[in-house]
């Protein structure tokens, strides 16, 4: 990105509108274009200014967020961060944001944050940057009812799939998981998302999967027909006990500036299954997860990347295709289905 990203930001409160743009002035590849306190005077402005990312506020006069990025993605696509309390209310309106098409959610500050939006600005940038409305972008189109069935006779082998996602993830997950069967082999998720979004996040993919999804927990058996998505906040997900493989909460630093960390995930899978194991690197910004998935491809684990026309943010699928880690690239509507062939007793479906 050479020119500056321009922004609109969207907000009722005059307060968080200012703190907005402070911050993103602040750094000197962000250019803030204009500001609107409703979505009349949001939508007047988009006419005028014809920004390259809009901050879009959750609750709003007249017209709530969702509503307006509703028809913003049906009249005028764009990327669109939407601004969210993280609260258990605001993570189900910040997840159906993400699927009608917004790039990522961030959170209000919270009374003592020493960085408010701390992260704010890179997000923008990745939103400026990012391929979802780009001409001739393939990534997911959400559906309530799978595109894929696997096939009747599909029986899961002795392996674990493991998969990492970071922005553009929402949607990626809900494409590659509604093509599992309901006796899909043990699935382990790291989703780079706020601590209060992934109970919200399992329930819903819960809802839309086949198989049983839910929040990870402490001791967790691993079981076929059985997804477990890390819960966001101060721990890692590993997979441990190779007699009885499980799911571990495990304290630790963060990791590639992440905590759940794809790489801590992958690098657990690695000790416990070795090649009994698929590891799938999906779309987002930065590099977690692309060492783990050369640590798992080198144990003789198969391993999937999203490609660059299918990714929100082709970030780190494409480290890990740099540097080896990734054995098949492949589109994301194909993920899923690559996924059961590689883990299928069936002979005459599984992959060579």
């Amino acid at each position: 990105m050479t020119a500056k990203a321009r922004v609109l930001v969207v907000d009722d409160s005059p307060t968080m509108r200012g703190l907005i743009k402070a911050v993103l002035r602040s750094d000197p590849e962000i250019e803030v274009i204009g500001e609107a306190g409703d979505a009349m005077q949001a939508r007047a402005a988009i006419k005028e200014l014809n920004p390259d990312v809009i901050t879009l506020d959750i609750e709003m006069p007249n017209m709530n967020g969702l509503e307006f990025l509703e028809k913003i993605m049906q009249l005028r696509p764009m990327p669109v961060i939407m601004v969210s309390t993280l609260t258990h209310r605001g993570a189900e309106a910040s997840l159906a944001a993400l699927e009608i098409g917004a790039f990522d959610c961030v959170g209000k500050p919270l009374p003592g944050d020493r960085v408010p939006f701390a992260h704010l600005a890179e997000t923008v940038k990745a939103a400026a940057r990012s391929q979802r409305h780009r001409p001739g972008f393939g990534g997911a189109v959400v559906t309530r009812t799978p595109t894929y069935s696997a096939p009747s006779d599909y029986q899961p082998s002795r392996k674990i799939i493991a998969i990492g996602a970071s922005t553009g993830g929402v949607e990626a997950l809900i494409a590659v998981l509604t093509k599992f069967p309901a006796n899909c082999p043990p699935t382990v998720i790291t989703q780079h998302m706020p601590a209060t979004f992934t109970r919200s996040f399992a329930d819903r993919l819960n809802r839309l999967c086949s198989p049983q999804v839910k929040e990870a927990e402490d001791g967790d058996r691993l079981e076929i027909g059985r997804i477990y998505l890390a819960p966001g906040g101060e721990r890692h997900l590993h997979v441990v006990n190779p007699a009885a493989p499980r799911c571990a909460l495990v304290e630790g630093s963060p990791v590639n500036g992440h905590r759940p960390s794809v790489d801590a995930l992958f690098d657990s899978v690695v000790k416990l299954a070795g090649a009994k194991a698929v590891g799938v690197i999906l779309t987002g910004m930065g590099r977690d997860g692309a060492a783990g998935i050369l640590r798992m491809r080198q144990a003789g684990a198969i391993t999937i990347g999203q490609n660059e026309k299918t990714c929100v943010v082709y970030g780190m699928p494409r480290v890990a295709q740099e540097i080896g880690g990734v054995g098949r690239q492949l589109p994301l509507n194909e993920i899923g289905e690559e996924i059961l062939k590689s883990t299928t007793t069936s002979r005459k479906n599984r992959v060579a």
